[in-house]
């Protein structure tokens, strides 16, 4: 049995209200809560820093659902980011740059949605000249290694707006979580 944070990074966003996201959340609480302690956070609804340590301290992993807006995560995901991730109890100094993190020990796991088809990823002739999904992640993959977490496979939905598929999305999920935490 692990302790799982799932925290929802989404931010309303012109019409994107946050339902897909919401419902990948609900899915992955579903799921994991079978076999795990689950705990949430949904940053758009406020959050208070003192137990977001807490939650991060107790958590074995760590799942970030989010969109991606203008190829990173919203904005208010990034102010928690700078609020929560403190020095002292997050990451320290160390004698190398990057290697001071305290939540070694701790895995993480990035879901995200896309308005960019899969087809955009892992072709040269594409968008993303040939990146993976976890390429073009790479800044964020960073952040949790300066912290000291270890990276579990990435998931995603691509084309949600111009292609939504929810049914496939939550089957895919399913299988992505019994593939990476066997739940």
């Amino acid at each position: 049995m692990k302790n799982i944070l799932i925290i929802n990074g989404h931010e309303k966003y012109g019409a994107a209200e946050g339902k897909l996201n919401q419902t990948l959340v609900d899915r992955m609480v579903s799921i994991l809560s079978e076999k795990n302690n689950v705990q949430t956070t949904i940053i758009q609804n406020g959050y208070n820093n003192e137990e977001e340590h807490r939650k991060f301290l107790w958590a074995d992993v760590v799942i970030y659902q989010t969109p991606i807006y203008w190829f990173s995560i919203p904005g208010l995901f990034k102010t928690y980011m700078d609020e929560v991730y403190e020095y002292g109890i997050f990451f320290k100094g160390g004698d190398r740059y990057g290697e001071g993190g305290l939540l070694t020990g701790k895995k993480y796991m990035f879901s995200t949605t896309w308005n960019a088809p899969e087809q955009a990823f892992g072709d040269p002739g594409q968008f993303f000249k040939g990146e993976t999904l976890d390429e073009a992640l790479e800044h964020l993959h960073r952040v949790q290694e300066f912290l000291g977490m270890e990276a579990l496979k990435s998931f995603a939905c691509y084309d949600v707006i111009k292609n939504p598929k929810l049914d496939q999305y939550l089957s895919e999920l399913e299988a992505h979580l019994q593939e990476v935490l066997g739940a």
